[in-house]
């Protein structure tokens, strides 16, 4: 978290409104009030487990245009770039993306009317998955459902009204530090280049 307030700070961001539910308050402890990155921060404390896009509804006055971060990434992806695609684009909503390879380890079969059409061994799939980073503008908050709900229900609700959120390509470091697998690698690039990921 405190990378990702470096960063946001190093971008102009000078207020943040964290969503916290669990350990809230050793989160608060451990991040205060913002002023050692120049910035101000809020807290907003679910009562139960909203997802990810429903805490968005309990934040008064937001900007037109705001950025959202899951606190579990590592990235380098220009922020200040991001926000500026996203306001020249002119959608409700920006989502970061990024190739991604997925190793199978099944041997893949195709079929139609029972017979096998293709079959692979072991295939490797690429898809384009989100980052975990979104620019909204606020009208897109006014579409997001009573009770729980995460950012792919708003991203479909979102197409369903023919306001299909625009993406935002990128190539460099990403790790969703959540996955054993990106922990180590993101772990193992930090202790040595964290210059990296820490603005200066």
């Amino acid at each position: 978290m405190e990378v990702i307030l470096r960063q946001l700070a190093a971008a102009g961001i000078r207020e943040t409104i964290m969503a916290v539910g669990y350990q809230a308050e050793l989160i608060r402890m451990l991040l205060g009030d913002g002023s050692r990155w120049g910035m101000k921060i809020r807290y907003s404390e679910e009562k139960q487990p909203l997802g990810t896009a429903s805490p968005l509804k309990l934040l008064p006055n937001l900007d037109n245009n705001f950025l959202v971060l899951n606190g579990d990434i590592l990235t380098d992806l220009p922020l200040k770039g991001f926000m500026a695609s996203h306001l020249k684009g002119g959608a409700l909503a920006t989502v970061a993306v990024r190739k991604r390879k997925v190793k199978v380890d099944f041997g893949v079969v195709e079929s139609r009317e029972g017979l096998i059409e293709n079959y692979r061994e072991k295939p490797t799939l690429n898809y384009l998955v989100s980052m975990g980073i979104y620019a909204f503008n606020k009208k897109a908050v006014k579409m997001i459902p009573a009770g729980r709900s995460d950012f792919p229900d708003l991203v479909k609700i979102l197409i369903k009204y023919g306001q299909n959120p625009r993406i935002y390509p990128y190539q460099g470091r990403w790790y969703d530090i959540g996955r054993p697998d990106d922990w180590e690698k993101a772990d193992h690039i930090f202790r040595y280049r964290s210059e990296i990921f820490l603005p200066k």
